[in-house]
Protein backbone atom coordinates (compact mmCIF):
# COMPACT_ATOMS: atom_id res chain seq x y z
CA UNK A 1 0.00 0.00 0.00
CA UNK A 2 1.72 3.41 -1.04
CA UNK A 3 1.65 6.31 0.69
CA UNK A 4 -0.65 8.07 -1.14
CA UNK A 5 -3.33 5.31 -1.47
CA UNK A 6 -2.96 5.17 2.34
CA UNK A 7 -3.82 8.95 2.62
CA UNK A 8 -7.10 8.79 0.50
CA UNK A 9 -8.32 5.69 2.57
CA UNK A 10 -7.73 7.63 5.93
CA UNK A 11 -9.73 10.99 4.67
CA UNK A 12 -12.15 8.27 3.21
CA UNK A 13 -12.15 6.92 6.67
CA UNK A 14 -12.71 10.58 7.84
CA UNK A 15 -15.33 11.57 5.82
CA UNK A 16 -17.53 8.62 7.37
CA UNK A 17 -16.85 9.36 10.90
CA UNK A 18 -18.51 12.91 9.73
CA UNK A 19 -21.38 11.01 7.94
CA UNK A 20 -22.06 9.06 11.06
CA UNK A 21 -21.66 11.36 13.68
CA UNK A 22 -23.23 14.03 11.33
CA UNK A 23 -20.46 16.46 11.97
CA UNK A 24 -20.50 17.77 8.22
CA UNK A 25 -23.24 19.75 9.40
CA UNK A 26 -21.55 21.77 12.26
CA UNK A 27 -19.69 24.72 11.98
CA UNK A 28 -15.83 25.01 12.80
CA UNK A 29 -16.54 25.71 15.93
CA UNK A 30 -19.01 23.26 16.81
CA UNK A 31 -16.65 20.93 15.42
CA UNK A 32 -14.01 22.21 17.70
CA UNK A 33 -15.66 21.43 20.94
CA UNK A 34 -17.80 18.09 19.74
CA UNK A 35 -14.14 16.84 18.83
CA UNK A 36 -12.72 17.91 21.71
CA UNK A 37 -15.50 16.76 24.18
CA UNK A 38 -14.97 13.18 22.31
CA UNK A 39 -11.11 13.08 22.60
CA UNK A 40 -11.69 14.02 25.89
CA UNK A 41 -14.17 10.68 26.69
CA UNK A 42 -12.19 8.61 25.46
CA UNK A 43 -8.99 9.42 26.85
CA UNK A 44 -10.54 9.38 30.13
CA UNK A 45 -12.06 6.01 28.72
CA UNK A 46 -8.55 4.55 28.25
CA UNK A 47 -6.87 6.06 31.04
CA UNK A 48 -9.52 4.57 33.61
CA UNK A 49 -9.01 0.96 31.88
CA UNK A 50 -5.18 1.27 32.04
CA UNK A 51 -5.47 1.96 35.77
CA UNK A 52 -8.49 0.08 36.86
CA UNK A 53 -8.98 -3.26 34.61
CA UNK A 54 -5.32 -4.93 35.36
CA UNK A 55 -6.20 -4.66 39.33
CA UNK A 56 -9.68 -6.61 38.82
CA UNK A 57 -8.09 -9.02 36.53
CA UNK A 58 -5.79 -9.99 38.87
CA UNK A 59 -8.49 -9.44 41.64
CA UNK A 60 -10.75 -12.15 39.50
CA UNK A 61 -7.67 -14.34 38.93
CA UNK A 62 -6.57 -14.95 42.56
CA UNK A 63 -11.06 -15.51 43.16
CA UNK A 64 -10.43 -18.41 41.07
CA UNK A 65 -7.14 -19.37 42.54
CA UNK A 66 -8.72 -19.67 45.98
CA UNK A 67 -12.41 -21.22 44.46
CA UNK A 68 -10.15 -24.00 42.17
CA UNK A 69 -8.41 -24.87 45.77
CA UNK A 70 -4.84 -22.93 44.88
CA UNK A 71 -4.89 -20.97 48.42
CA UNK A 72 -2.06 -19.33 48.94
CA UNK A 73 -0.27 -20.36 52.67
CA UNK A 74 -0.66 -18.33 55.60
CA UNK A 75 2.18 -16.01 56.75
CA UNK A 76 1.17 -16.93 60.12
CA UNK A 77 2.64 -20.03 61.07
CA UNK A 78 0.82 -21.50 64.14
CA UNK A 79 3.44 -22.35 66.90
CA UNK A 80 2.76 -25.32 69.06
Amino acid sequence: MDIKSMKNYLFWLYCQFELITCSYLMEPWEKLLFYTFNIAVLVTVLYTAYIFVPVHIHTAFQFFLHLFGNQHENTVSIVK
